[in-house]
């Protein structure tokens, strides 16, 4: 940080994705997009004008938090269990291809077994945040493919939960089955809690909350439950930004009695650009400057894409052609989760440099791309055609 420390920084980030954010929309390309390549352009390795700490994490974590409690009020839960059943299959095959194929490719090209390992798990992760900020963009929240999307994301969490912890515990020579089946029981047990009783008990506390002296006791109370679940997800081995979404499906049904409003919109439109331009300043191009390295990161790439799009796509099979492709590119962008795997594989000396090189070049192309074609994907789509259509399980 230069002179002028945080307050500078956070101004720099801020007006960049704005600007570049303001250019895509002209272009008619995601405005995400233009957060990221903001981070790209103002990072260590281009312009250098922001070199990412812990701090610059931190904000990062609270913009994602914020983006997905606000994704989480525009979702209902009784439409979230409509597709709890599609949903759940997108999510295991989600899992299961990626990480095969990342294995194979890995074993093919004669990497040890633990690389192998990591980069399958690399391949697991789906970042929602990319997506849901995308749907929301183009106002196809309500659609069903987009339900399907962020149900399958919330599963899919818990499973990459279980692939990361096992990694970690491969990484340190043994794996405890016991640790993770209580990880599995805590993790299944605290979604459904919170999707299924959640909105219940937000609606009884409605009436106390709101007899406070307090200016905007609704407000207040709905940070809180973000911030509260958020915390607890975390305790139970999730990521913070599941326990953020789950808080907002369980306001989100009554949202305009706790008087939200503009308010938490606010909030998040100033948080989450933060969480892009973060991801983007991870991206360093001089990891592929050996031909070998670069020829294996395409691979990978295209591996852990049509990993996605086959296996969410086929999980989603019962929607038609259309609606499941759309689940499968919205399934595809890894964001900050493969990064975490990546960096755990540093951290334990599991994987090299260059395969460190190839997971992050897997990670930016595939949080880069699918906005570009989901977006196309979903023009001159009506979400109210078919937001209340209830799906088989």
């Amino acid at each position: 940080m230069g002179h002028g420390g945080v307050i500078l920084d956070l101004f720099v980030m801020l007006a960049a994705a704005k600007v570049l954010g303001e250019i895509c929309e002209r272009l008619r390309i995601p405005g995400v997009i233009g957060e990221m390549l903001a981070g790209v352009a103002i990072g260590p390795y281009a312009l250098g004008w922001i070199h990412p700490g812990e701090m610059h994490a931190q904000i990062a974590q609270i913009g994602a938090v914020f983006l997905l409690f606000t994704i989480g009020l525009e979702t209902k839960p009784r439409e979230m269990l409509r597709v709890g059943g599609v949903a759940s299959l997108v999510a295991l095959l989600g899992v299961a291809v990626p990480f095969a194929g990342g294995l194979l490719v890995m074993h093919l090209t004669g990497h040890p077994v633990i690389e192998s390992v990591f980069v399958g798990a690399a391949m697991v992760a789906t970042s929602v945040g990319i997506t849901a900020r995308v749907l929301s963009d183009i106002g196809m929240l309500a659609h069903r493919a987009s339900r399907v999307i962020l149900g399958a994301a919330v599963i899919d969490d818990v499973l990459g939960m279980l692939v990361l912890a096992a990694v970690a515990s491969l990484a340190m020579g043994h794996i405890e089955w016991v640790r993770l089946g209580l990880l599995f029981v805590e993790a299944i047990g605290f979604v459904v809690l919170i999707a299924w009783v959640g909105s219940r008990v937000a609606s009884r506390l409605h009436r106390p909350v709101f007899r406070m002296k307090s200016r905007r006791p609704g407000f207040a109370f709905a940070l809180l439950l973000c911030l509260g679940l958020s915390v607890a997800a975390g305790k139970v081995g999730m990521a913070a930004i599941i326990g953020a979404f789950l808080a907002g499906l369980a306001l989100a049904e009554k949202k305009e009695d706790w008087d939200l409003g503009e308010r938490i919109e606010g909030v998040s439109e100033f948080l989450s650009p933060f969480f892009f331009v973060v991801l983007g300043m991870e991206v360093n191009l001089s990891a592929f400057n050996e031909p070998s390295v670069l020829g294996l990161a395409v691979l990978v790439t295209v591996v852990a894409i049509l990993g996605k799009l086959v296996g969410c796509g086929a999980g989603a099979y019962r929607l038609g052609f259309m609606d499941s492709l759309r689940v499968g590119v919205g399934m595809i962008p890894r964001g900050e989760v493969g990064l975490i795997v990546a960096l755990l594989g540093m951290q334990t000396g599991a994987i090299s440099n260059a395969v460190y090189g190839v997971v992050l070049f897997m990670v930016v192309v595939t949080t880069v791309l699918p906005p570009f074609v989901l977006a196309g994907l979903f023009r001159g789509e009506r979400p109210e055609s078919n937001a209340a259509e209830p799906i088989g399980c």
